[in-house]
């Protein structure tokens, strides 16, 4: 399986790598660290430094995943809007250790939520993503924006345009869409396809965010690939495995599945 473990970064939060350091370095997984308000509450940026140096000097490569829990990044009332902001912008302030290649953040829209104040909701959200676009041009990095509660893609279009920035690009998470998404997959991949940088690899029986290994549910990974071997996209793809059985049997299907057999042997260009 080494040769799709080459092709793909490992979710890990950031206070788990002690425990699993031996097999990310035996093994050179590309990692996508997440860092959680509890983390950055108490970072220490020593332990970041040597902790980046270590991985830098095994060849393993990084993407970040910025905290999300509670944070509004497009909240209409200000005040909550900068103190996502703020949360946001530590992950940016350590990106120059670990130099990550993307930084995975959630733009938080929510129809359940910000009932009929759409335009409100993409002012708002605009506003918090330009703040940050310097800061990933200053660390050579990529905001990804995620897809999450969306029944269809035409908020985050929107939103994409107006950002109108090579330095943000979508990260299409399939577990979330298996759940959330109230229109078919080529919906998707048509409207959001010239911005796709980035894919979040889990699945689920499409009822709740489940987490599961690839091909353990319903989502149709061979039509996502197919479709992007077709248009020519090689997005970076990071397996968000909840347990560490669930990363092996992933990484094993894959195989099975060939999903990865029309892609160059890469992480990243």
């Amino acid at each position: 399986m080494q040769d799709v473990l080459r092709q793909v970064h490992v979710h890990i939060p950031f206070d788990l790598l002690p425990r699993f350091q031996e097999v990310v370095f035996r093994e050179k997984m590309n990692l996508e660290i997440y860092f959680s308000y509890s983390v950055l509450n108490n970072l220490d940026e020593n332990k970041c430094r040597q902790t980046a140096k270590l991985l830098a000097d095994s060849g393993i490569k990084t993407t970040f995943h910025a905290p999300f829990m509670d944070l509004r990044p497009g909240a209409l009332d200000d005040k909550i809007r900068r103190a996502s902001l703020e949360r946001i912008k530590q992950v940016f302030g350590i990106a120059s250790y670990f130099h990550p290649l993307r930084i995975v953040c959630h733009p938080s829209y929510d129809h359940r939520y910000y009932v009929s104040c759409d335009e409100e909701w993409l002012k708002a959200s605009v506003l918090t993503w330009r703040e940050l676009i310097p800061l990933a041009q200053e660390a050579k990095t990529i905001i990804s924006l995620e897809n999450v509660y969306e029944k269809e893609p035409s908020i985050l279009r929107r939103l994409f345009e107006l950002l109108a920035s090579d330095r943000v690009c979508f990260c299409f998470d399939t577990g979330h869409f298996n759940v959330f998404s109230r229109v078919p997959l080529n919906v998707w991949l048509t409207e959001m396809g010239r911005y796709l940088g980035q894919l979040h690899l889990h699945d689920n029986h499409g009822r709740f965010d489940e987490h599961l290994p690839v091909g353990c549910g319903k989502f149709p990974f061979a039509e996502l690939f197919q479709t992007l071997h077709n248009i020519k996209i090689q997005p970076l793809i990071t397996l968000e495995a909840h347990a560490h059985d669930h990363l092996w049997e992933s990484l094993s299907n894959i195989k099975k599945m060939g999903l990865l057999d029309n892609r160059r042997l890469k992480t990243e260009e």
